[in-house]
């Protein structure tokens, strides 16, 4: 919408979160909180989205790379009025509406936006604001009105009387507003607080004051609209979170076994007729094809995963590509930049890194493959080594089609192993192996007769 901006106010340190941490930063399926209201905020399609950062501004910018929006920088903090004053340069040349939103409010869903923008245009006001009605308005500023129902501002709780505190309509801090009326009214904003703080909320009494129609549009679901301020809270809206996004996958023909125990990051996508398995964590950008089973206990994170691919339990996968009717583990760990093509398996206590594995491959337990290639139909015997670091370079392993490497292996890179070699069990092998030879590396065995007896009983020495 090219007459929307959206302001995120994202400055505050949190410190009731008892952390180092800017609250903004602080995680939920994988993203931080930050991402969630500029997810929802990106919906919108706004011609512009202006986050203000304080504490930790930097640490912010880090976390959400390549993100389309312009970060003002608000220093010091005193208060959202200020905040909001701080991004005024960032928006000097718009005049539409500006969408305030917060940064620590990760539930509020663009549908909810949208209807208090459409409500907001249909009603032709200056400013609207999106309202809560709460059994316990503990904490919130509450929306004052006159006697005729018109909305004369918002009071902060700490400034209310006890007759004030009875109001259980709150305003959430989401608000919509005319440009040109919001910069007015906060250039009038005081500190005339308990706080010494420039209060955002004021406006509304402000433009109430100049004889605008201020409208209140209530959310349907009023804990999407609910801050993060401590660490329950954290814990509170991240099962809120779970549960939204757990209830979408199941619609779209997914089944979690344990809904309760599954979370699934907001840019997951899983097909059709996969099964997620209890205690299972999706994250980051992360794929999972149709008819696949994710085994209990398992980690997967920014992969993509085929169709008809079995994980068993308690494997970990990250920044991995697995192609089609894959199996792997249990136990199994796949490391960065590791491709399994289709029909390889991967066994249990396996962990494979910066490596791919061919089609129709078998990579047995008790395994490392490291910086390596490995042909079509290659059987790597359980206990083999890819030796990849001399102690200061990384060097690489190639295996090529239908090899057969034996058992206890350690194959010494660089080195190739030729197509359809054998390489003997408990070999090390520091030499390239031609194609269709049988590859030796371990020392004669030598037998010592009578030496049991000459040793004595055991456990007497």
């Amino acid at each position: 919408m090219t007459d929307l901006a959206i302001l995120i106010l994202a400055a505050g340190k949190g410190t009731r979160m008892r952390s180092g941490r800017a609250k903004v930063l602080h995680d939920i399926l994988g993203e931080p909180l930050l991402a969630y209201p500029l997810a929802a905020a990106a919906q919108l399609g706004p011609s512009r989205i202006v986050i203000v950062v304080g504490h930790q501004a930097d640490e912010i910018r880090k976390h959400l790379p390549g993100t389309e929006v312009t970060y003002v920088l608000q220093e010091p903090q005193l208060g959202s009025g200020h905040a909001a004053l701080a991004a005024r340069g960032a928006l000097a040349d718009f005049e539409g509406h500006v969408l305030v939103l917060y940064g620590d409010g990760p539930l509020v869903r663009s549908e909810t936006l949208r209807a208090l923008l459409d409500e907001h245009r249909r009603a032709g006001r200056v400013l609207t604001l999106l309202a809560m009605r709460l059994a316990d308005p503990t904490g919130y500023g509450r929306v004052l009105r006159d006697s005729e129902g018109r909305v004369r501002g918002i009071q902060e709780e700490r400034d209310t009387s006890p007759e004030e505190r009875k109001i259980n309509v709150v305003h959430s801090g989401v608000m919509v507003a005319d440009a040109t009326t919001l910069w007015k009214a906060l250039d009038r904003l005081r500190p005339e607080n308990e706080q010494g703080e420039y209060y955002l909320t004021d406006v509304v009494g402000i433009a109430a004051a100049d004889g605008h129609s201020v409208g209140v549009v209530e959310a349907e679901d009023p804990s999407e609209l609910l801050g993060i301020n401590t660490r329950v809270e954290l814990a509170t809206a991240a099962a809120r979170l779970r549960d939204r996004i757990n209830a979408r996958h199941m619609a779209a023909g997914v089944t979690l076994l344990d809904p309760a125990s599954a979370w699934i990051g907001p840019r997951v996508i899983v097909g059709a007729d996969t099964t997620i398995g209890p205690g299972v964590i999706l994250a980051g950008v992360t794929t999972v094809g149709e008819g696949c089973t994710i085994e209990m206990g398992c980690v997967i994170e920014h992969a993509r995963i085929g169709n008809q691919v079995h994980v068993k339990p308690h494997c970990v996968i990250r920044e991995s590509v697995v192609e089609d009717a894959v199996s792997i583990g249990p136990m199994a760990h796949l490391r960065p930049d590791t491709l399994l093509r289709r029909g390889a398996k991967v066994g249990n206590f396996v962990e494979i890194k910066k490596s791919e594995i061919g089609p129709g491959s078998k990579v047995n337990h008790l395994t490392y493959i490291g910086d390596a290639t490995v042909g079509a139909r290659v059987n790597v015997g359980a206990g083999t080594i890819t030796c990849n670091y001399d102690g200061q370079k990384k060097h690489r392993t190639v295996i090529e089609d239908d090899a057969f490497i034996g058992s206890n292996t350690q194959l010494v890179a660089p080195v190739t192993v030729g197509r359809g070699a054998y390489v003997g069990s408990g070999s090390t092998i520091t030499k390239n192996v031609p194609a269709g030879a049988l590859a030796v590396g371990r020392s004669p065995q030598r037998n010592i007769e009578g030496w049991a007896a000459r040793r004595g009983p055991k456990g007497k020495h």
